[in-house]
C-alpha cells in the first residue's frame, strides 16, 4: 500500500513525523480518512485524535484544535496544541479536568463558561487517547 507522508506542528515545534497508510481525524465538517493521492484541501480540526495507520498498528495523536492540509502525498496539521499518547501526562490531564468541572460546577459570575468546557474537552480527549491501546 503506498504511503503518505504527515507532519503535525505546534507553535512550539513538530510533534509528530512519519509515513503512514492512513491518517484519520474529525474536522468541523465530520470525520475524514485520507490516503495517498488524495484530493487537495485544507480544513479546521476539532479537539480529538488524529489517527495514524502504519502497516498492523495505529498510532495516536491528541490534537487541540486547529487546521489540516492534505496534498496528494503530504498531511500537514497545524495544531494549536498535540501530544503523542506516549508523551501525555496523565496526572497532569486529571488535574486539568478537575479544574475544569470545578469551575462549570461552581456556577460563579466570573467563571468563563466556554472556556472552562474547552478546557474540559481538552482534558478528557487527552485522556482517552492515553488510555487506548491498538
Amino acid at each position: 500500500m503506498k504511503t503518505i507522508h504527515v507532519s503535525v506542528v505546534t507553535p512550539d515545534g513538530p510533534v509528530y513525523e512519519s509515513e503512514v497508510e492512513m491518517v484519520s481525524t474529525r474536522a468541523q465538517s465530520g470525520e475524514l480518512g485520507i490516503l495517498h493521492g488524495h484530493i487537495p484541501m485544507v480544513a479546521p480540526l476539532q479537539i480529538g485524535a488524529i489517527r495514524l495507520k502504519k502497516a498492523s498498528s495505529t498510532e495516536l495523536v491528541a490534537v487541540s484544535g486547529g487546521f489540516l492540509e492534505v496534498r496528494p502525498d503530504k498531511v500537514t496539521i497545524l495544531a494549536q496544541a498535540a501530544e503523542t499518547a506516549e508523551e501525555i501526562d496523565i496526572a497532569r490531564a486529571e488535574e486539568a479536568k478537575k479544574r475544569a468541572e470545578m469551575r462549570l460546577d461552581s456556577k460563579q459570575d466570573d467563571v468563563d463558561v466556554k472556556r472552562a468546557e474547552i478546557a474540559l474537552k481538552r482534558a478528557v480527549n487527552r485522556l482517552d487517547i492515553s488510555q487506548r491501546k491498538f
